[in-house]
């Protein structure tokens, strides 16, 4: 079973997890970078499943909080059932938009996994979105947004925020964060380029935790199905605070805050294992 050492180590990265994977930060990049200092007693095998799979309680926070907004058969106001076909045709188009991070994912998974799951690549990564942040939002000043709300998202809209997603799965890039300066470049609000990238993250997640959950198989110790229980849980309630929070500043505030932050802590890295 686990010791109350490794639980702490869990529950950090639980909070990790929900903090990082709504801002556009990169979480699998901080997850990564947590264990090199806060290493999980725990398999090779099983780190790489749990480092995604955690991500599931993340999702589920989103599905709570858009439930409305997600599930399209509801109550109207004469309490019949109806389905909502403005709900359905959000769906499919974030069916399209999932369609080149899958392929691709599915394709690259096994080389992603052996070649770029390094510090270095990380902190590459965060400065480079970080700068790309910044560049993005004083370009972006002078600009009216094309595409207003989620709903106003075309087609052609999704699929291209899609492709953006693909550069995600280099660790340290933020699937948050490519799906957002990608949304921000071809003209949608940032609002709605972020409501966009939570729906995103559904399929998007529990695809890449089936590939994980699959390739692991399901035969868990006690100990292997409590980290993931705990895990899940923590990043669950902590993504509820950090999902109102976002939608609540990005308001009123741009993104460069987040590209700044990406700039440090990839100069942190960087500097830190090169002396090691």
């Amino acid at each position: 079973m686990l010791d109350i050492i490794e639980i702490l180590k869990i529950v950090f990265l639980g909070i990790v997890e929900g903090v990082t994977e709504w801002l556009p930060i990169s979480s699998t990049g901080h997850m990564l970078l947590v264990d090199e200092f806060l290493t999980l007693n725990m398999t090779e095998a099983f780190k790489t499943m749990f480092f995604v799979v955690i991500q599931l309680g993340a999702i589920l926070a989103v599905v709570v909080l858009f439930w409305r907004k997600m599930f399209p058969i509801q109550l109207n106001e004469s309490s019949k059932l109806v389905v909502r076909k403005d709900i359905l045709s959000l769906w499919l188009k974030v069916i399209v938009a999932c369609i080149p991070s899958a392929v691709i994912g599915v394709l690259a998974d096994d080389y992603l996994d052996a070649h770029l799951h390094t510090p270095v690549v990380i902190a590459l990564m965060l400065i480079i979105y970080g700068v790309l942040f910044i560049i993005v939002e004083n370009w972006n000043k002078k600009r009216t947004p094309v595409t207003e709300t989620v709903s106003a998202i075309s087609f052609k809209t999704a699929l291209l925020i899609g492709a953006f997603q693909v550069l995600s799965l280099i660790p340290g890039t933020s699937r948050s964060g490519a799906t957002i300066i990608g949304a921000l470049l071809i003209g949608v609000s940032r609002v709605a380029a972020a409501e966009f990238t939570f729906f995103l993250a559904v399929p998007t997640m529990f695809g890449a935790s089936a590939v994980k959950l699959l390739k692991f198989g399901l035969d868990f110790t006690g100990a292997e199905l409590l980290a993931l229980v705990i895990g899940m849980a923590v990043a669950f309630f902590v993504s509820i605070l950090v999902i109102k929070f976002l939608m609540g500043y990005i308001k009123k505030h741009d993104f460069k805050v987040f590209g700044w932050y990406r700039i440090v802590l990839g100069v942190i890295v960087l500097a830190y294992f090169s002396m090691r």
